[in-house]
């Protein structure tokens, strides 16, 4: 008798510069897709049907994601028992070394459940590196972590005051690019939340050697709720005593 496969809610994270984005692309590219990655791992467990990763938040081409969410079914042979969250992330993550992609949870959920259309939201961050008039004196644990804008420093008061307008519900078909999907998808999404806050940056209390004028990191984050992604509280009321995570891709440059 051949048992229903089992659905699993996972949370990855990966280090998107080596990568086309996080949707799977065809093997032959040059830099192909996190997905890739995911399923080639997961074939390695032995199941009896192909494994498809769908997931819940797109990422571009070198962007990174702390905590992006997936499901996924596996099947496995007449006789073995479904894996436990815990095996299938030793597992996944065994198979899915040397690269800079982690499973972090991994848990049973229910066959209606889909990690794209019951997600919520999600948030974004992007750094913006400040004073460098050279990328050669970008620290080098921030190299690929965030924007250095050539120029003097921002005008924060004005971005915030900029930013208000972007909050509410708007129609941002001027912001996206024209693809065989734009004609099923809906250019209306709602901002809740946008900050612009100054910080320090990684590892910057050790820093001998600072770029002339700059004092440190500025973090400008937007936090929304764009239909069908992933946030802090997505699965929280649909999906009680769940613990969510928040994927924060990063951009090559800020939006």
């Amino acid at each position: 008798m051949i048992c229903a496969p089992a659905r699993y809610l996972v949370f990855f994270q990966y280090f998107g510069t080596r990568y086309s984005g996080v949707m799977e692309t065809r093997s032959d590219q040059a830099l192909v897709g996190v997905q890739n990655y995911l399923e080639e791992a997961a074939q390695k467990l032995r199941p009896s049907a192909p494994i498809k990763f769908h997931i819940s938040s797109r990422t571009d081409t070198g962007v990174h994601a702390l905590a992006n969410a997936a499901h996924l079914d596996i099947q496995r042979a007449p006789g073995k028992a479904a894996f436990t969250g815990k095996q299938l992330v030793q597992g996944l993550n065994y198979h899915l070394r040397p690269e800079p992609i982690r499973i972090l949870s991994a848990q049973r959920v229910p066959s209606t459940f889909h990690a794209r259309f019951c997600a919520l939201s999600r948030t974004y961050l992007y750094r913006l590196l400040l004073g460098c008039a050279h990328y050669s004196q970008i620290p080098v644990f921030e190299q690929d972590l965030c924007w250095a804008p050539a120029g003097g420093p921002l005008d924060i008061p004005a971005m915030r005051e900029a930013a208000k307008f972007l909050l509410g519900t708007h129609d941002f078909s001027t912001f996206r690019s024209l693809n065989s999907e734009s004609a099923f998808q809906s250019p209306v999404r709602t901002l809740l939340q946008l900050e612009i806050q100054p910080s320090p940056g990684f590892l910057s209390h050790h820093y001998e050697h600072r770029c002339g004028g700059w004092s440190g990191l500025w973090w400008p984050w937007a936090r929304g709720s764009w239909p069908l992604t992933t946030s802090k509280s997505c699965w929280r009321q649909r999906m009680p005593g769940l613990s969510p995570l928040t994927p924060w891709p990063r951009p090559r440059g800020c939006s």
